[in-house]
């Protein structure tokens, strides 16, 4: 009686604390990306909550069928040779999900990849996204503001993100619009998102990169498109203009808050000029950075 009592206390105490979570931001998707990953993972679990309660069913009945009997001493069963059909089964199912599992990652990682649905024949907003130890760096060349440690981006738009880094490799996550994606010292690599509705998100650098890792994150806000223009507006009548110095001093390793700036660091130190793949640790001309700012890098 007191372990009935006991174990209906736990199963009452967890409901209870699960009752008062959030839902996890991966599976609370905001974005088309972000979603189809979300679909993956729901696949993925729903395949294997159908195979572990067949193996726990399979096992219940071993145990009950074949559990130990009043048989004499000297008793020997009899031989049995093996079933082609049971092991065709135990064979040929895990063989089947593993294929459909890929089929289905294959077609889910190509999805995520490129643009989002239904943004393809719209202009991106194109966002250069920079990591230091320990902050992000975000240009917007087209609106020639830069921010520090926090995103602002218009909703039902394509969001094409440059990444590279000033530091360490590092990982730009923003788990509710999208999967995370490497920043390197050496080249850049392209992230496309999009934000379906507007909201408020975390972003968080995904690879451990030293101690200040912890706190290397920034925050997003998705807003309507006119409400977006209105803040750009606003940070160039207001802000103070990058200057190389002051982003020099940016670069060192530290904390910092969130800082707002007309102008960007692109125009006096240019990323990487390889692109997803080719390493040339930064050796490109002057004239293909000034392309890659002024067309935005499109792919």
């Amino acid at each position: 009686m007191k372990i009935k009592w006991a174990m209906l206390a736990a199963v009452f105490t967890i409901v209870t604390v699960l009752t008062g979570c959030e839902p996890l931001a991966v599976l609370n998707p905001k974005g088309p990306q972000a979603e189809t990953q979300a679909d993956v993972i729901w696949l993925s679990i729903g395949i294997m909550a159908i195979i572990v309660i067949a193996v726990f069913a399979i096992l219940v009945y071993m145990l009950v069928k074949f559990r130990a009997s009043k048989q004499d001493k000297d008793y020997e069963p009899p031989h049995i040779e093996g079933n082609v059909i049971v092991e065709s089964i135990c064979v040929g199912i895990p063989v089947l999900i593993v294929i459909f599992l890929s089929i289905v990652s294959v077609q889910s990682n190509y999805k995520v990849e490129s643009t989002p649905d239904g943004y393809k024949e719209k202009e991106p907003l194109v966002v250069y996204a920079s990591s230091s130890n320990w902050k992000w760096h975000f240009s917007y060349p087209e609106q020639d503001i830069e921010t520090v440690n926090y995103l602002y981006v218009p909703t039902n738009r394509a969001l094409e993100f440059k990444l590279y880094s000033y530091g360490p490799i590092t990982s730009f996550w923003i788990p509710q619009l999208g999967g995370q994606k490497y920043a390197m010292s050496d080249m850049v690599t392209t992230l496309h998102l999009a934000a379906d509705s507007p909201g408020e998100f975390m972003g968080r650098n995904a690879n451990f990169s030293g101690k200040g890792f912890a706190e290397n994150t920034f925050n997003v806000k998705a807003m309507p498109q006119d409400e977006f223009e209105e803040w750009v507006d606003e940070v160039k009548e207001t802000a103070d203009p990058l200057t190389e110095k002051e982003f020099d001093q940016l670069l060192e390793p530290g904390h910092l808050g969130q800082l707002t700036f007309t102008g960007t660091h692109l125009k006096f130190l240019p990323p990487p000029s390889a692109e997803n793949g080719g390493h040339n640790h930064g050796s490109g001309s002057s004239n293909e950075h000034t392309e890659m700012m002024e067309h935005g890098d499109k792919d």
